[in-house]
């Protein structure tokens, strides 16, 4: 049963997938919305954003659309790597518990918003509005005034931003900035349709390839026998004269040969690597694109994004109901704005190796590639993208960290940390009511303990908001979650409702499990504790 909402709907800006998702996960946990576009109606274009990683799969899950996503999309679970002609190296994802969904699935962004759209639709506490041009926002005290061309105004406790990459106004009028650069080389996409079923389930990165020599080529495979093909190509790219001369032709069948094609959208761009410097401005929060832009090597856009709006609807949802003071909503902030920051370090390097910005990052480029071929040490140096994980807050001050599960860094491409505090909790079939762990703990804080459940864990629960204690011998009977945690006797894990583990705590004591859920809802400050920076860093 939703709780009731003691104040008027919080505003949306944007119905673009990151503000969609805000506006389903607010209501899931009772929090009316109305979501404000300037658009007129959807503009169902392009493929745009195709790669939707597992973990936000199972956010798009927990307001009902994630396994429709994923069954219309095109699994991958292979990325290859290529220089000219040779493979250097192909990996599969690590998947620790036994995840609901897979590492990767391709869906045009384009289709993604339309499912999501039809679940809005069967929401009642969405009040989606087209033809709402957002030209000044006011907040004060109480809550937040936007108006709109034609002098519509509405009022809300909270704004969430998600008005992409074009929302240079909104930021003006926030007062924030939008520092970074944009990378000078072009790339042209084309999504075609062609019957090439030897590239149906892999994600395929070419360096230098004989049909776009000194430049990359990327191919992903998206449903109805349809491929996203990126070429770079130079600044001075002219589409149009391509087009009318037979060249882009000559281009596709150089890649897929002599088959029949159809063009069904193509489009030339430049990447930017851009981050605001505050992602909270009193009662307003930025997300997604209006907040950040990388590279899509990496395909860390739109899944950040959604990561941008669990972490958001939560906190407000928390705040709003008085489960949780204010300083929560400055947690936003402090957590995704490391995480924009990480996404933009991680796709930079990736630039840098694709569109070296010197003769010294050239060179480096080529030694590197010459030598992947015949020297495995070389390959993990070969950067096509780094692609999406989440962001581990493990230096997040809602998080508790232990000694006993020290972050360890960055691990491998494809592969995710150890289970500890900061880190998403894995996922894993359970035998209770929602039959999944993390859908479990999307439903409030929860304690999850190693043995039968202590007494501690019964006394601590006088926290704000639902919080749910389990035990693994109730839940887990075969072991699965407990051999992805490696949990040990005598463990309470402390949950956050985004499923990200907040506390990993031995024979604690109901003062030390109340005091890692107060954290956790940041009802406390929390105490000064050795970074983990300094792992992350070397471990880059």
């Amino acid at each position: 049963m939703r709780p009731s909402w003691p104040h008027p709907p919080v505003a949306v800006l944007g119905a673009g997938p990151v503000g969609q998702t805000t506006a389903l996960l607010l209501a899931r946990r009772g929090v009316p919305t109305v979501v404000l576009d300037r658009r007129a109606r959807r503009d169902a274009v392009g493929s745009k954003a195709i790669c939707q990683q597992r973990d936000v799969l199972d956010v798009w899950e927990s307001v009902g659309v994630g396994r429709r996503i994923a069954d219309e999309g095109v699994t991958w679970t292979t990325a290859r790597t290529f220089h000219r002609d040779a493979e250097l190296f192909s990996y599969a994802f690590a998947e620790p518990g036994s995840p609901a969904f897979p590492p990767f699935v391709n869906l045009s962004q384009t289709r993604t918003e339309e499912i999501l759209d039809e679940a809005i639709a069967r929401e009642p506490l969405v009040d989606l509005r087209w033809g709402h041009d957002v030209v000044h926002v006011d907040q004060d005290a109480d809550g937040v005034t936007l108006r709109c061309a034609g002098g519509t105004e509405v009022r809300a406790p909270y704004l969430v931003a998600c008005g992409g990459a074009r929302s240079e106004e909104l930021r003006a009028l926030l007062g924030v900035a939008f520092d970074g650069h944009t990378f000078d080389d072009r790339f042209l996409i084309c999504d075609i349709r062609a019957d090439l079923p030897a590239w149906a389930t892999e994600r395929r990165f070419h360096f230098d390839p004989s049909w776009n020599p000194g430049r990359q080529v990327l191919i992903h495979p998206c449903p109805d026998s349809t491929f996203r093909i990126d070429w770079q190509v130079p600044a001075d790219y002219d589409l149009d004269a391509e087009v009318a001369s037979g060249a882009l032709d000559t281009r596709i069948r150089r890649i897929v040969g002599d088959v029949d094609y159809t063009i069904v959208w193509k489009s030339v761009y430049r990447f930017h690597s851009r981050c605001v410097d505050r992602m909270r401005c009193g009662r307003v929060l930025i997300a997604g694109d209006a907040a950040h832009l990388v590279s899509p090597f990496g395909a860390r856009g739109l899944n950040s994004g959604v990561a941008d709006a669990e972490n958001a609807a939560w906190k407000i949802a928390y705040v709003g109901h008085g489960w949780a003071p204010d300083a929560l909503l400055e947690t936003y902030h402090d957590e995704r704005h490391a995480a924009a920051r990480e996404n933009i370090a991680v796709t930079t390097a990736t630039m840098d190796f694709l569109v070296p910005r010197d003769e010294q990052q050239a060179r480096h480029r080529a030694d590197v590639l010459a030598g992947a071929a015949t020297e495995p040490a070389l390959r993990a140096r070969v950067d096509s993208g780094r692609l999406s994980e989440p962001y581990w807050y493990v230096d997040s001050p809602l998080t508790t960290p232990s000694a006993d599960r020290p972050f360890t860094g960055r691990p491998p491409r494809g592969q995710v940390p150890p289970a500890g505090p900061g880190v998403l909790l894995p996922d894993a079939p359970v035998t209770a009511p929602g039959g999944r762990i993390r859908a479990l703990a999307r439903d409030g804080f929860l304690l999850l303990t190693a043995d039968a459940v202590p007494g501690a864990a019964e006394e601590a629960v006088g926290a704000g908001g639902p919080v749910r204690v389990l035990a693994l011998p109730d839940v887990d009977p075969d072991g699965t979650l407990g051999a992805a945690l490696a949990a040990r006797p005598g463990e309470v894990w402390v949950v956050r409702p985004d499923a990200h583990v907040a506390a990993v705590l031995v024979h604690p004591t109901a003062e030390q499990i109340a005091a890692a859920l107060h954290r956790a809802a940041a009802r406390t400050p929390a105490p000064e504790e050795e970074s983990h920076d300094g792992a992350l860093q070397a471990s880059r």
